[in-house]
């Protein structure tokens, strides 16, 4: 047998998520509908694992930092949804990445690709990326229903317990 079958093998069957919707206008406004948060939630119950966190914040650095520390002391994994454009209000990138202990390019590269062939081109506007923050696997994530079911349902949910036993291995 080889190491990515051993891994997968000894991997969680169930994991507990914290889902971030990144959006300063949702977060002013409670009575906007939150499409995208009620998908992902959806597509991670289907799934088997627990979403034992769900809030929306604001596209503010301080906020999106403080809610990963918060959230790795008890999530497997946490998705950011929204905040990675280019548009000067998106800063997920810019507030998470410097607290990963290790990226994990290839997600956004795989996801980039994905997402051209179901939009075309503007998939490089996409700033999506993944890595580890201690015990935590975190995804940052275009804040679109279209790109979240297309990241949890081809990447994520397979693929997130084999790297969570592996970034846990010793």
């Amino acid at each position: 047998m080889g190491v990515p079958e051993e891994h997968r093998r000894g991997a969680p069957s169930k994991l507990n998520y914290s889902v971030f919707i990144v959006s300063t206008s949702r977060s002013a406004d409670s009575s906007r509908e939150d499409v995208t948060g009620k998908l992902a939630i959806e597509l991670i119950e289907r799934s088997g694992s627990s979403v034992i966190r769900k809030e929306v914040i604001p596209d503010d650095k301080e906020a999106l930092r403080k809610s990963l520390i918060k959230a790795s002391e008890d999530s497997d994994v946490i998705l950011f949804c929204g905040g990675t454009g280019v548009s000067p209000s998106d800063v997920t990138p810019e507030a998470i990445r410097p607290l990963l202990d290790k990226e994990l390019p290839g997600f956004g590269e795989i996801f980039r690709l994905l997402s051209y062939s179901r939009i075309g081109s503007s998939a490089m506007a996409s700033r999506a990326t993944a890595g580890v923050h201690s015990r935590s696997l975190v995804f940052l994530l275009p804040g679109s229903p279209d790109a979240v079911e297309l990241a949890l349902e081809k990447l994520i949910i397979p693929e997130s317990p084999h790297i969570i036993a592996v970034a846990r291995s010793k």
